[in-house]
C-alpha cells in the first residue's frame, strides 16, 4: 500500500539493527528517505531501499544539511529514530526543532519524567510524536485482545463473562546474542535500560494494553544475560522471562539450529506467535500515515513499568515465578576475562 501524497523523510540511526524495517516501510508506504545519519557508515543497506539519500556521520553536518532543506522548501515531513535507547530524547527534540512530525522506535525514553518533557515540546512545535508499538498490529494479538476486552468495550451482544476470574499467563522471549553484545551501548545499562526495557518493553506494552493496569511488579532475577518476575494486571496474572543467552533456548529449538523463541501461553493455551513479525514496521506507518498510529501517552505506562523493573531488587526464587527463571546463571563474559 503507498500512501497518495509522498513525504519527506530522514531516519537517525541508519545503521542500527531495526533501521531497515523503517526503511522498508518508508519505501512500501510511497515515501521519499532525503537523510540519514549515523556515527557508523556501515550503511550499505542504504542501497536497496533509497541509494540517492544524502548520508552523515557528523551530526553537525546533519543538522545542517535538515536546516537547509527547510529553507530550500524541501522540508522533511517526519523524521524517523532508530538510534540508541539513551538518545531517543534529544533525537526527538531535533525532530520536533526541525519542523517535522517523529516516528520513535521503541523504548520511547528510558524515564517515566522524560515523556512530560516531550509532550510539552510538542505542544510548543506543534507537532506529533509518534512511538512504534508494532505488536499491537499482530492479529494473533489483535484476536487476544478482542477476547479479553473489559466487558465494558465489548459489543453489546456479547454478554459479560459469568466470573472475573484473571487469566493466567506465561511469557517468554529469548533472542540469543553473542558477546559482542556486552561491548555495545546494549550491555550498558544506563544506555540501554537493561534486558527488561531493551527487547521486553514491547511485551510489556502489549500485555497492559490487554490485559490493563499493572497493579503488582516482582522482580525474581535481573542479571546482565536475563530477567525474570510476575506481574498482576487488572485482568491477568502473567509470569515473564526474558534472555539473551542461547543457554535458555528449549532444547528442541536449539537442535533446529534456531537462536529465537518466543512462547506466549494464555490459561494453559500456547499461542501461535512465530511468525508475522516481517512487516510489522510498515503497517505502523500506513497508520500513522493515515491520521492513526500511537502517540507518547500510549508508551507511558510499559516505559513507567520497565523503570521499575530495573529499579526493585530481586527477590529470588520464591513467589510465583516462571519455570525458566530456575535455569544456571552465566557468568558475564567481561568477569570471566578480566577478573583474577
Amino acid at each position: 500500500m503507498t500512501n497518495q501524497d509522498p513525504k519527506n523523510f530522514a531516519l537517525i540511526g541508519v545503521a542500527g539493527f531495526v533501521a531497515p524495517r523503517h526503511m522498508k516501510a518508508i519505501k512500501d508506504t510511497g515515501n521519499t528517505l532525503l537523510a540519514a545519519y549515523d556515527i557508523n557508515d556501515s550503511v550499505g543497506v542504504l542501497d536497496q531501499f533509497f541509494p540517492q539519500a544524502d548520508f552523515f556521520i557528523e551530526f553537525e553536518r546533519f543538522d545542517r544539511h535538515v536546516d537547509l532543506l527547510r529553507r530550500s522548501g524541501n522540508k522533511l515531513d517526519f523524521v524517523s529514530i532508530a538510534s540508541p535507547n539513551y538518545l531517543h530524547d534529544s533525537h526527538i527534540r531535533f525532530g520536533l526543532r526541525s519542523g517535522a512530525d517523529v516516528i520513535c522506535e521503541k523504548p520511547l525514553v528510558l524515564n517515566p519524567w522524560n515523556i512530560d518533557a516531550l509532550a510539552d515540546a510538542a505542544d510548543e512545535t506543534g507537532k506529533k510524536i509518534f512511538n512504534i508499538l508494532q505488536l499491537r498490529y499482530h492479529p494473533t494479538i489483535a484476536r487476544l485482545k478482542k477476547k479479553f476486552a473489559p466487558p465494558s468495550l465489548k459489543p453489546r451482544k456479547s454478554a459479560p463473562p459469568s466470573n472475573h476470574k484473571k487469566a493466567d499467563i506465561d511469557l517468554a522471549y529469548v533472542t540469543s546474542r553473542g558477546n559482542w553484545y556486552h561491548a555495545s551501548w546494549k550491555g550498558d545499562l544506563q544506555k540501554s535500560g537493561g534486558i527488561a526495557t531493551n527487547i521486553g518493553v514491547h511485551f510489556f506494552d502489549m500485555l497492559i494494553w490487554i490485559f490493563g493496569q499493572v497493579q503488582r511488579n516482582v522482580v525474581h532475577i535481573l542479571t546482565h544475560d536475563r530477567a525474570s518476575g510476575f506481574l498482576e494486571l487488572e485482568r491477568a496474572r502473567v509470569r515473564w522471562f526474558l534472555s539473551i543467552n542461547a543457554d535458555t533456548l528449549p532444547d528442541d529449538i536449539r537442535e533446529k539450529g534456531k537462536r529465537t523463541w518466543r512462547s506466549i501461553t494464555v490459561n494453559g493455551e500456547e499461542l501461535e506467535f512465530s511468525d508475522g513479525f516481517e512487516d510489522l514496521h510498515t503497517v505502523s506507518y500506513q497508520d500513522i500515515l493515515q491520521g492513526g498510529g500511537f502517540r507518547i501517552e500510549e508508551a507511558r505506562p510499559s516505559i513507567e513499568l520497565v523503570h521499575a523493573i530495573r529499579h526493585l531488587k530481586p527477590i529470588g526464587l520464591a513467589g510465583d515465578y516462571h519455570p525458566f527463571a530456575t535455569l544456571p546463571l552465566a557468568k558475564h563474559p567481561f568477569h570471566s576475562r578480566h577478573q583474577p
